[in-house]
């Protein structure tokens, strides 16, 4: 593993990183054990590449922990996470502040249960002021409930007359998307063997790397994430460019 670190260029690092987290359930029921199990063991692996992208100096790290899709779950499986969620969360703030580490969260908070609204809100204020590292939940969150909601404000101001039609631009919607504050993903990861997107930061996408692992979330760590970012580096990046223009 540290000879897989020694080779990425730290001049070079995606600026910000987002992992769709994808075959917890898979992973636990090959194991003979509940989708809840495998979630259990995912959140290790939150631990290790929130560490891993930390000890790097990635500035960005959004992590797709819970879809807008994922309440049409199994009632159980969906009162497990939420409760895990808390859990969670309760016990990471101290490491957290320890490592410099300030949360954001994206999505939909008005569908997740009061007490984790709660939790959530009491971390976000406990890491306000912290520099290093911005880790970014995504909860309840899904891009085309984003980029409606969206249009729905922008409609808004433009009732209202507080906004001009013909001064909407692309600065415009970014404005009013729930990653205003962030740059756009240079690197997207998703685990588990899936080649899709499912819904996630569709509109940030538009010109991030993608990578596809077949490595299920519980057993991703920062061996697999430095073999992600070596790949990245090792592309072209030409924003619809050619190769000569950017020589």
């Amino acid at each position: 593993m540290s000879d897989l670190k020694q080779q990425i260029d730290l001049t070079r690092l995606p600026k910000h990183i987002a992992i769709i987290m994808d075959g917890n359930g898979r992973w636990a029921k090959e194991k003979g054990e509940d989708r809840l199990f495998g979630h259990f063991h995912g959140v290790e692996s939150v631990r290790n590449i929130v560490e891993g992208c930390a000890e790097l100096g990635v500035e960005y790290l959004t992590l797709y922990a819970f879809s807008t899709e994922n309440w049409d779950r199994p009632e159980n499986e969906v009162n497990g996470l939420m409760a895990l969620l808390v859990d969670t969360i309760r016990k990471e703030v101290e490491t957290l502040n320890k490592n410099n580490i300030k949360l954001h969260v994206i999505g939909d908070m008005k569908m997740l249960p009061q007490y984790a609204v709660e939790e959530l809100q009491e971390a976000l204020e406990m890491t306000s002021k912290n520099t290093g590292l911005n880790l970014v939940m995504a909860l309840s969150y899904s891009s085309r409930w984003e980029l409606l909601n969206a249009v729905k404000n922008i409609a808004i101001e433009v009732k209202s007359g507080t906004l001009d039609p013909d001064t909407i631009s692309y600065d415009t919607l970014q404005r009013f998307l729930t990653t205003s504050n962030f740059p756009d993903p240079e690197l997207m990861i998703r685990t588990s063997g899936e080649y899709r997107i499912s819904n996630f930061l569709l509109y940030q996408l538009a010109y991030a790397e993608l990578y596809f692992t077949n490595t299920r979330w519980p057993d991703f760590r920062k061996h697999n994430l430095y073999e992600a970012i070596l790949d990245f580096q090792a592309r072209e990046r030409r924003f619809g460019k050619t190769s000569e223009q950017l020589a």
